[in-house]
This record gives structure tokens, sequence and C-alpha cells, in this order.
């Protein structure tokens, strides 16, 4: 049963990045990027179309089938409507790595990057960043038009299209309280903000909207919508604590990038507040000054992860997870779903948990 859903989540994925390619052909005719900078629409196009688990559109596709009516014909129009949580995901990630200043993204330069070669310039770094900016909001304006594609009657759609909206919003408040979380001390930083921050950037665009969209545009009741909307705050919730995991204890080469950036940061992670809560003395002083000193090296890494380890702050950090990923398994044994894309939605959000698990595995043999 495991290798057919697999090969069945493997098939909607080819499906979803067949719809990518096709609405940038579209949009290439109706925008006319590539007429007002070649460079402007090859960056858009190839940022979009990089490998990637193409996540958020899947679920919207499983969440939509799990709600329709068994014998209705699911349109092809909706994989052109899912591309609009993978051009969300896209928008957020262009501005979030401006923010950050990063350099990669999936192991290629991020758009800031390649448009700081837009022109030759004294200043290529600002030029970047401003054009960044601007080719964010240009793909925000193409995951609005790939939703307008979904062929469902108009009170549903506009009903999905205000909930996809306010998720844009919402999310934009997370990368708020993450921004100014991230200049706060850390004894200013509790874990009720860890959590709101990460609801509102993690849980809710990523996990929450594409299956909300999903339900709403097949026609679920405002109960399941409700269940289905708690559900993937949960998933969401224990996701963002499993990537600050991983962060700290994974390797780089499972990771594909710095095992220090995180650290680098300085991240007012689930990890960091628990473990400041139970730190005293000069052990919590020699946990401050590895945090806030501007360079960190991988020794400072291997002493963070030794506080993580003897604060119980990383088994805090798991069981976090395996409570939330408990409660949302009983909602999703409630939800009354086409039986069939319940288990493509369990089953490809279970794929997910794999690293935490093995962390947790290799931490308790004493690895």
């Amino acid at each position: 049963m495991y290798d057919t859903l697999s090969t069945m989540i493997d098939q909607i994925r080819k499906n979803i990045d067949k719809s990518l390619s096709s609405f940038l052909n579209t949009v290439k005719k109706d925008y006319k990027l590539h007429l007002v900078s070649p460079l402007l629409f090859k960056s858009i196009n190839e940022f979009t179309l990089r490998e990637g688990k193409r996540l958020r559109p899947l679920l919207l596709i499983l969440t939509y089938k799990g709600y329709s009516p068994s014998s209705k014909r699911i349109s092809r129009n909706l994989y052109n409507a899912s591309t609009c949580m993978e051009f969300l995901h896209n928008f957020m990630l262009i501005h979030d790595d401006i923010i950050d200043r990063s350099d990669l993204r999936r192991g290629k330069p991020t758009m800031h990057k390649i448009l700081a070669h837009t022109v030759k310039t004294k200043n290529p770094n600002k030029l970047g960043i401003d054009l960044g900016i601007i080719a964010g909001d240009i793909v925000y304006a193409l995951a609005i038009d790939a939703f307008l594609s979904i062929d469902a009657p108009s009170e549903r759609k506009e009903r999905a299209l205000k909930y996809f909206i306010q998720t844009a919003a919402f999310t934009a408040m997370g990368e708020f309280i993450d921004t100014v979380s991230g200049v706060k001390p850390v004894k200013d930083v509790d874990e009720k903000e860890v959590y709101l921050n990460y609801t509102l950037k993690t849980a809710r665009y990523t996990f929450d909207c594409p299956m909300v969209t999903g339900a709403i545009l097949a026609g679920a009741n405002n109960k399941e919508i409700k269940k289905i909307s708690r559900f993937g705050i949960l998933i969401g919730q224990a996701f963002q604590v499993q990537d600050d995991i991983i962060g700290i204890f994974e390797t780089e080469a499972n990771i594909g990038k710095s095992i220090l950036s995180d650290l680098a940061e300085s991240k007012k992670t689930l990890l960091v507040t628990h473990a400041f809560s139970v730190l005293r003395g000069k052990s919590k002083q020699k946990f401050l000054k590895i945090f806030t000193q501007k360079t960190k090296t991988l020794k400072d890494l291997e002493t963070v992860k030794n506080i993580f380890a003897a604060t119980k702050s990383l088994d805090y950090a798991l069981n976090a997870i395996q409570t939330r990923l408990s409660e949302a398994q009983k909602i999703l044994n409630t939800l009354n779903m086409n039986e069939k894309y319940r288990n493509l939605l369990k089953d490809s959000l279970l794929r997910l948990f794999r690293h935490s698990q093995k962390i947790a595995d290799l931490y308790q043999s004493g690895g």
C-alpha cells in the first residue's frame, strides 16, 4: 500500500511541475516580462522551476479531492490553480532571502543575487536587493493570477481567495515578529512568542492555507474546515520545531547548507528559550556569550549541542513534536474525507518527520 501511495503522490507532483511550466509560458505571453527584461523573466522562470517538494500545491490538491464527490471529474484547472501555493511560497522565499542576506536558495543563487547583475553598477548589492523586492512583488501577483484559474462556484472561490490573501498578510506578520525577535535580547523572547511566530510564518501558509483552501473550494462544511485548519497548525508547528532541531543537530551534507547558519543568525527557537529558562549562573552566562557573539565556530556549535542536551531542551523539543503529531493524527482520523486521499495526506505529511525521528534515535542511543 505504501508503494502505491508513494507512486500516486509522485505522479501528482509531476502534474504540478507540468502546470508550473505551462503557467509560466502563459505568463510570458500575458505579461511580456521578457520584453521588459529578459533577465527578469528568465530569473523568475528558473527560480520557480527549481527542484522542490511542491508540498503546498500537493496539499491543496489532496484536500480538494478528498472533499469532492468521488464521482466528480477533477478539472485540469485544479493543477493550474494549485500552483498559486508555489508562487506564494516563492514570493515569501525571495523576500526572506533579502532579509536574511542569503546567497543561496536550493543550492543556487538567490533572486536578489541573480538580479544584482542586471546592469553594471558601482553598488550591485543594492541593485539586487531593490530588484529582488520588485521581483517578489511580481511573483505574488502571479500567485493571485494562478489562483483565479480554479473552476469553482463564485462563492467558494471568493471565500478561498480571501483566506489565501489573509494568509499572505499573516505570514508577513510572522516575518515581522521574527525580525523583531532577532534583535531582542533572549530574555525578552518567551515560548509563547516563539509559537506565535511558528504559527504565522510557517504553519499558516505551508499547511493550514493549502488544505483549508482546498477544502473550501471543494465545498467542505465549516466544521470540517475548522478541524483541518487545526490539523494544519499542529503539523506546521511540529514541522518548524523539527526544522530548528535539524539546524543544530543535523549534518551539513543532509541539510544542504552550512550547519552554522541557524546558530550564526542567533535564532530564538524553542530550543533556545527552553535552555535559557533552565540555565543558571555561569552556565547561562556561557550560553549567552556564545549565542550573542557575532562569529560562531564549529566548537561553539558542539558546545551549544551539549547545552541543549544537558538542559533536556532537545528532549523538550522532540516531545513538542510528538505531542502535536499525536493530536494531529487524532484529528485526521475524524476528518470526513475520501479514505484514499486521507491516506495520501497522511503519507505525504509523515514523510516530513523522518529527520527528527533519526535525531531522536541517535540521541536516545547515546550517539
